[in-house]
């Protein structure tokens, strides 16, 4: 994520409108966003009148985030999963696939059960992915057509471009390079990884961490998933 652009080129969109339909079907009153990043969605939360813990281990993200001026019940905090207070919140979630991020077994065993630990009897945890299967990778891969975007404080046009450098394993690694119009210069370079694994890595993980009801939903409707979905979103209830 490179908080100069994110908000720029990540719009609204079916995710976000599922994620707020769930929530809605849920009791709930506080909520973690755990990688919250600049708060693109964090403010619709608030806007709908959640008590919002927002967390994000990116400090210049949570700056942007913080100069928005959120209306309603939000705490911004630089920080990870061991920031969670104990028994605390209704649900945590986790949008934008921010689940990929964790590229070893231990971290994302570690976030899992600081989510559990944080949670009330009875909260929910919320998270989407992408399915391997779907191959997601070669669709990024065809597309050569920069994004196109503003410089936040001198107004200056930007291009962002991707190079990929492909698999690893099950990580995968690519860049995202954020270039100055007209002076072609390139402002960001930066490395980005992400794990594809597949949903039943994720049941095995979420069951031994004592999540007992794990619900999965597939490409953004609410409709069990199935192995041709291209986005799973898992909701787990403590």
């Amino acid at each position: 994520m490179i908080p100069l652009v994110y908000d720029q080129i990540n719009h609204w969109g079916r995710d976000d409108e599922f994620f707020l339909a769930l929530l809605k079907k849920l009791n709930v009153e506080f909520i973690a966003d755990l990688g919250c990043g600049t708060g693109r969605w964090t403010t619709h939360l608030a806007e709908n009148g959640y008590k919002i813990t927002a967390i994000d281990p990116n400090e210049e993200a949570i700056n942007v985030a913080r100069s928005k001026g959120t209306p309603g019940n939000v705490k911004w905090m630089v920080g990870d999963s061991a920031d969670l207070q104990s028994n605390t919140y209704d649900a945590v979630i986790m949008t934008a696939n921010v689940a990929q991020v964790f590229l070893t077994d231990d971290s994302w065993k570690q976030t899992i059960s600081d989510v559990f630990r944080s949670l009330k009897v009875g909260g929910h945890f919320i998270f989407d992915t992408r399915n391997p299967l779907a191959k997601v990778w070669k669709e990024w891969e065809m597309d050569k057509t920069p994004d196109l975007a503003k410089d936040r404080l001198s107004g200056d046009s930007l291009e962002i471009y991707t190079e990929y450098d492909g698999f690893e394993g099950d990580v995968y690694t690519f860049y995202e390079i954020v270039k100055h119009t007209k002076k072609d210069k390139i402002l960001i370079r930066e490395k980005m990884q992400l794990r594809f694994r597949n949903q039943e890595e994720f049941n095995a993980s979420l069951k031994s961490t004592g999540f007992t009801q794990i619900e999965t939903y597939g490409d953004w409707e609410f409709k069990q998933a199935n192995s041709k979905n291209k986005s799973f979103i898992f909701h787990c209830v403590k």
